[in-house]
């Protein structure tokens, strides 16, 4: 009963947030502080993972192809198969989960804490629309980061397999364009899409309904961490049923 409660409350929720705006002045500069913080704040881990996961990718292939007769286009063919469908949109996602759903936790559970909510309710303001809202138009950016790890996954696996003499650039770049399907690149960016939602909207949950002190508010983060990464893995397997099955 206490998870049907929790998923009531969420939705709840994510209604109140669409109340009540706040005035378009406040909230771009809410929205353009949460894009800095949530979005560009990011780009780094993002890449540096992403280029060395397309690099693992590359050469774990080309150990595995033993047989002489498997092209070694397949190393170019398997790194952007992995890298678009899984690794860039589902495998960053769970990253940023950890940092940025860590940071939307205690951000919030510290206003909670601190009673800074408490005082935005009382001077008449939609709390979850001033807290929330510019964080999740912050996040419908993400697409954005996602094709960036496209691009970096598939030029380290590029790298590790040319420059580790693994394949030729020649058989890496015709694995690459071996049997593409432009939609794959489209299913990958819809789900980064509800994962952008869910990253922005679970640690708010989270943050925003906890309660106690500052020791809870780490509980809290690791927690939301928890069920973010829970709601993603869930989702990944519904969308990707949906739309490639």
């Amino acid at each position: 009963m206490n998870y049907v409660s929790s998923i009531g409350s969420y939705s709840i929720m994510v209604r109140e947030v669409f109340k009540k705006p706040t005035k378009w002045p406040i909230m771009k500069s809410l929205i353009l502080k949460e894009i800095d913080e949530l979005i560009y704040g990011s780009m780094g881990i993002i890449i540096f993972i992403s280029f060395f996961i397309g690099g693992v990718v590359a050469i774990q292939t080309a150990l595995n192809i033993s047989n002489p007769l498997i092209p070694r286009n397949l190393i170019g063919f398997a790194t952007r198969q992995s890298v678009i469908l899984e690794f860039a949109p589902t495998f960053t996602s769970i990253i940023m989960a950890g940092k940025v759903g860590s940071y939307i936790t205690s951000s919030i559970g510290t206003m909670r804490v601190t009673e800074q909510i408490d005082a935005l309710e009382v001077m008449g303001v939609n709390s979850l629309n001033y807290l929330v809202f510019p964080k999740i138009i912050a996040m419908f950016l993400y697409p954005f980061v996602v094709a960036i790890a496209m691009y970096i996954g598939i030029l380290g696996g590029w790298i590790a397999g040319v420059f580790g003499g693994f394949s030729s650039s020649a058989d890496f770049v015709e694995g690459l364009q071996l049997d593409f399907i432009p939609f794959h690149v489209t299913y990958s960016f819809i789900k980064s899409v509800v994962f952008a939602f869910v990253i922005a909207t679970v640690p708010s949950f989270h943050g925003y309904y906890m309660k106690g002190g500052a020791l809870e508010v780490g509980k809290a983060s690791t927690t939301a961490f928890v069920w973010t990464s829970v709601v993603i893995i869930i989702l990944n397997y519904i969308l990707t049923q949906l739309l490639l099955g």
